[in-house]
């Protein structure tokens, strides 16, 4: 099967979160499967520079009548086959300093609707013939800065050639690329496309709503993120769309890259270490202590955190439970960016105890690994969670995930009750009310658990064996993809 995977980022090359390790990740397993995967990306500085050996396959234009020009290369990645990746060559639209999506002021730019509307009909494009040397069955959109692919294929003239079959996959149904309604003619998209059952929304335009209502079918991140999204505190306003839809809507949880999160061959760790071999994490541990300037404690229990720095990341109850974190003897290390309060906040906890408290504001790839090679606890108490990572690399790393039962926290961490301890089935901790009481009882169950090193151990070990693999991911978005086509 040819498939055509479209995202606005893709690790290695560029990563301002778990989307880009998904991108990066699917069409390698895929390929895997025996399928023939190509990606297409926007040509942003870091991806433009990272794919090699790109060639021009042809010019066009946007529907605005802004030229482009599509080229052709491979992304390099380590202990993998290349990837075949696409790129849209659009200098005016992506040859931008800041992040893909907002300026150095941290703002979003102004023509983020084209720039990511240039996204979805160049995929829509090449399913039209754009390459004349490869056209795909599938096209696979990920979330709302390729949400239009769908709908410009769902609208696209007939011209003789076999139907290609489409799917979205959400990855945070928050983040919805909405736009004023005077952009839309902008979009080459007819006038039938803007209307309740299109991409109107209370009067916007809504990318996502595109992908949702025009796409063959609707994948997300996890089972329960699946189920979440169709409800009102949820659906952030789609779920009776998503309700309407949930005949065409799966989720697949996501996995882990092993050529890049495996604990056993990470060169970003100072020391190696398995199931069989767990002394070079008590070595990157005391390492990692050094390097932060925490105090060289084997026994303190060490809490990571690596994430955005939001409300909805939970990250104020881990604010608020500090000082019952430290008072038990723990420490934290923190590694993220986001709200300006937090930051302030966080940084002040440092200052006032160096030698328990670590931030470091910003994001560092190798820092991450090191976090998670160190730590004994990864703290993941977030709001709503369509699928997460952290928890993921927290329990290949042996670093029990304390999480808030959501989305796919909720498919991937079992809570280290007796029961679930006997089973062999605990893996970390998790709270059901996502309030400062429910987050400061898991935390005690944290500290419990540390102090029964038998039992620690134990649930480690489960953690560490869970099995998060591609292939499995992979074979579902197949069927996912067969049904598309059928």
């Amino acid at each position: 099967m040819r498939v055509l995977q479209v995202s606005a980022e893709l690790f290695p090359l560029l990563k301002t979160g778990g989307l880009a390790d998904i991108a990066g990740a699917l069409p390698l397993a895929l390929m895997a499967a025996g399928q023939d995967v190509r990606v297409l990306l926007p040509g942003f500085p870091a991806i433009a520079a990272g794919v090699r050996d790109a060639v021009a396959v042809k010019e066009f234009a946007a529907p605005w009548g802004e030229p482009a020009r599509l080229r052709l290369g491979r992304i390099v990645t380590p202990g993998a086959r290349d990837i075949p990746a696409y790129v849209i060559d659009a200098p005016a639209l992506y040859d931008r300093p800041g992040n893909p999506y907002e300026d150095l002021a941290r703002k979003p730019y102004g023509d983020n609707h084209r720039r990511f509307a240039l996204l979805g009909w160049a995929a829509a494009q090449i399913a039209q013939g754009l390459d004349s040397d490869w056209q795909p069955d599938i096209v696979h959109a990920h979330d709302w800065h390729a949400a239009l692919a769908p709908a410009y294929l769902a609208f696209a003239p007939p011209g003789g050639r076999p139907r290609v079959g489409s799917v979205f996959t959400v990855h945070n149904l928050a983040y919805q690329g909405l736009f004023a309604p005077r952009h839309f003619p902008e979009l080459g998209l007819p006038p039938a496309a803007f209307g309740v059952d299109g991409l109107e929304y209370y009067g916007q335009v809504s990318f996502m709503k595109g992908g949702l209502c025009f796409a063959d079918r609707i994948t997300t991140v996890s089972p329960t993120y699946a189920r979440e999204i169709q409800t009102p505190e949820q659906g952030c306003g789609l779920d009776g769309l998503l309700r309407s839809r949930s005949h065409v809507l799966k989720g697949i949880l996501n996995a882990v890259d092993d050529q890049v999160w495996n604990p056993a061959t990470d060169a970003l760790i100072p020391y190696r270490y398995d199931l069989r071999r767990l002394g070079g994490k008590a070595q990157c541990k005391a390492a990692l202590q050094e390097e932060l300037g925490l105090a060289p404690q084997a026994d303190a229990p060490l809490f990571v955190v690596v994430s955005r720095l939001t409300e909805q990341k939970g990250l104020h109850l881990v604010l608020g439970g500090l000082d019952a974190l430290l008072a038990q003897g723990g420490q934290l290390a923190l590694l993220g960016s986001g709200d300006a309060p937090l930051e302030t906040a966080f940084r002040q906890r440092a200052a006032a105890a160096p030698e328990s408290v670590s931030v470091t504001l910003g994001y560092s790839e190798d820092l991450a690994h090191r976090l998670f090679g160190a730590g004994d606890v990864t703290l993941v108490p977030s709001l709503f969670e369509p699928c997460g990572l952290t928890q993921m690399y927290g329990l290949k790393y042996g670093s029990l995930p304390l999480v808030h039962r959501v989305g796919g926290l909720a498919d991937t961490v079992v809570d280290a009750t007796l029961e679930d301890m006997a089973s062999g089935e605990a893996t970390g901790f998790a709270f059901d009310d996502f309030d400062p009481a429910g987050y400061a009882r898991a935390l005690r169950r944290a500290f419990a658990l540390y102090r029964r090193p038998a039992d620690w151990r134990a649930v480690r070990a489960n953690a560490m064996r869970r099995p998060a693999d591609w292939g499995t991911a992979a074979a579902r978005y197949l069927d996912v993809y067969a049904e598309a086509l059928a």
